[in-house]
């Protein structure tokens, strides 16, 4: 399962792991998106992938539970799950940030991943190798002005990981860093910045075949960095 698959490093990730034989489920608020990336895997001949529309920053359990329901009566299990769907807020001081935009963000990015790898946790229990990867940042790691919400809910995302890699032995639970990639969201992020200059999501893909596939057999509560 990939969240936040319509575009950016989502939608390349799920077109990277069909191209190595998985059956993705891929997951974002947008049908037309979703639609867009099922159809390119198609063209590459892959596995027919499955979509499940949800928008996170409005779900309630039942939509999570029908996505789990979903999947367990077609597959019986979930091999992997990539935590990509995220949302950057606003940059701006602490003293002046939004509190609705501060608890939006910290929903989609913190309490939705959380919600949904809770619920999927028994079908992840089925698989012989599951593996759970969240996305993180550098601003996760290390605070920095005028990231307000994003960089304290990416510190939410490394603990959860870390609570949880420890908690269970059957399951692979680590986060990964893309660092600067080419996205809509570093755009917004860095609105001077030249793109070019950047990686795209192509280009780190190695890092998300190695922890959702089983090369990374054993390892478990790591923060890896993409470059």
């Amino acid at each position: 399962m990939v969240t936040g698959a319509g575009d950016g490093i989502g939608s390349v990730a799920a077109r990277s792991f069909a191209k190595h034989g998985a059956t993705v489920a891929l997951v974002g608020r947008t049908q037309a998106k979703l639609e867009a990336v099922y159809d390119a895997i198609e063209a590459d001949g892959s596995p027919t992938p499955t979509i499940a529309v949800i928008d996170f920053a409005k779900a309630q359990g039942d939509d999570y539970q029908n996505i789990a329901d979903g999947l367990e009566e077609q597959f019986g299990r979930l091999d992997g799950l990539l935590h990509n769907a995220g949302i950057l807020g606003h940059r701006s001081p602490i003293e002046h940030y939004e509190v609705k935009t501060w608890l939006d963000v910290m929903h989609v990015n913190l309490n939705a991943p959380f919600i949904l790898t809770q619920t999927l946790l028994p079908l992840l229990q089925k698989s012989s190798g599951p593996s759970v990867v969240f996305t993180s940042s550098g601003v996760g790691r290390k605070g920095r002005a005028y990231w307000g919400a994003y960089a304290v809910s990416k510190f939410g995302t490394e603990g959860l990981m870390q609570t949880l890699a420890d908690e269970v032995e059957n399951i692979r639970v680590n986060c990964i860093n893309p660092g600067a990639t080419r996205t809509a969201m570093r755009k917004v992020a860095y609105p001077g910045e030249d793109p070019t200059a950047l990686l795209t999501p192509a280009d780190i893909m190695s890092t998300y075949l190695y922890l959702l596939g089983p090369d990374s057999k054993g390892i478990s509560g790591q923060s890896l960095d993409c470059q």
